[in-house]
């Protein structure tokens, strides 16, 4: 059932760039409210990550779709100036610079907060705003081997520690911000006061994960090798279940019988899973083994691949991929966010903007400012035009002394191919 946005009303600045902090005002702006992103060109490293359409990659347009844009060079005293002018008019304020920074550029939340008491601001960091490791350089991978995630599922595996194919820790961390900045809009409604967040990734993933408790009370378990992965006709299956009721499930509805009584520990374990495993690979159609699988009560899945996860029942059902506007005339797919509200609606808006595409726009109905004061700002470097200059490349203009401390690898010159801003 369709209804109104949630969060109707409420307007949002987002600093942020990559993931752990743009996500959330994804999140936000699906649901309703006004999100600006204030992005400088060529520092949002996901615009290399995956094939450019428009202007715009995937990932780019899935953690920025429905969000205006806006180009404010808060290396300037102008432009910092500028973004307190905005925050007066805000609700909400992302952030995922390295700790320390936006303090610099005079955009922290003594500054802000000063200008909005009701200001919500959101500070994403690796290992949070202080602390002994607040200033180290923390991307998903480096949360991932820092919380246990890595070294645990390489001693499950007998195997060297790899990383996983996601970025779970940006989106955990996200998810994490989005209960975080909502629960302070409702605090502020009640009291009148804004909050500041001081929000980790390496906190956010030792809160998620459900093993964490054998850390605090070390207890290392031995996982049974039993792997959950089997072969099965048509390609391999996952079956999901502890071994000990999997065991037991399969044996009171299809008759397996423990093939040595005498064994005990890891050795009962593994005769099992070999037993358990050859009645998998028995069957001969795939759908007669989901049935068997069914009237034992036990989960499986299909395992799918990237090529083939859109054939999912579910997603096709679900209606899960919205399309939105490609800039050119077409339309983009996204993943749209899981919330089905029974009478409110949830739902991208529009693709993602250009940088700096909705200047005059955002500035003319938040500050009342006309054209030549847009045009002023422009040419005092406050405001960055949608249409960069030619020939300025990103290494020259934000590795400068007194630019911008962004998230950029080493080599900013990877960020962006060298071409014209468009």
């Amino acid at each position: 059932m369709a209804g109104p946005f949630p969060l109707d009303g409420v307007r949002v600045l987002d600093l942020s760039r990559a993931i752990s902090g743009p996500y959330v005002g994804r999140m936000l702006s699906d649901l309703g409210a006004e999100v600006v992103k204030v992005e400088v060109p060529g520092t949002d490293i996901t615009q290399v990550f995956g094939p450019r359409s428009h202007g715009h990659s995937g990932l780019y347009v899935q953690q920025n779709a429905g969000k205006r844009n806006i180009s404010v060079d808060l290396g300037t005293e102008a432009g910092a100036a500028l973004l307190r002018e905005l925050v007066a008019h805000t609700d909400v304020v992302i952030e995922n610079f390295r700790p320390g920074t936006v303090d610099r550029l005079g955009v922290g939340w003594p500054a802000l907060s000063a200008v909005n008491p009701r200001l919500v601001m959101l500070s994403v960091s690796g290992f949070g705003q202080w602390g002994p490791e607040s200033g180290r350089q923390a991307y998903a991978p480096v949360v991932h081997a820092e919380s246990g995630l890595l070294g645990r599922q390489a001693e499950v595996d007998g195997a060297r520690p790899n990383d996983v194919v996601m970025a779970l820790a940006d989106s955990v961390t996200s998810l994490h911000g989005m209960v975080a900045v909502l629960s302070a809009l409702r605090l502020a409604e009640r009291t009148g006061a804004g909050q500041y967040l001081d929000l980790s990734m390496f906190e956010a993933m030792l809160a998620t994960d459900d093993y964490t408790h054998y850390s605090l009370e070390h207890t290392y378990p031995v996982f049974p090798a039993t792997g959950s992965v089997f072969d099965a006709p048509g390609g391999p299956i996952l079956i999901s279940a502890d071994p000990k009721y999997l065991w037991y499930r399969l044996c009171s509805q299809h008759g397996l019988t423990d093939p040595d009584p005498s064994a005990t520990g890891a050795a009962k374990f593994a005769a099992r899973a070999r037993v358990v495993a050859d009645w998998v690979a028995g069957f001969t159609e795939r759908s007669a083994l989901i049935e068997a699988l069914e009237a034992a009560g036990v989960a499986w899945a299909e395992i799918r691949t990237p090529a083939t996860l859109m054939d999912s029942p579910t997603a096709i059902a679900r209606q899960v991929v919205a399309q939105v506007d490609n800039r050119d005339g077409g339309t983009r797919p996204v993943i749209r966010m899981p919330y089905r509200f029974s009478a409110g609606t949830c739902e991208p808006r529009a693709g993602a903007a250009f940088v700096g595409e909705h200047n005059a726009d955002v500035l003319g109905r938040w500050l009342r400012l006309g054209a030549e004061a847009v045009a002023e700002l422009e040419r005092d470097g406050a405001l960055l035009p949608a249409d960069m200059p030619a020939g300025r490349t990103v290494a020259e203009r934000y590795t400068a002394p007194g630019g911008h401390d962004s998230m950029l690898p080493a080599d900013p010159d990877t960020v962006v191919e060298e071409r014209p801003w468009t």
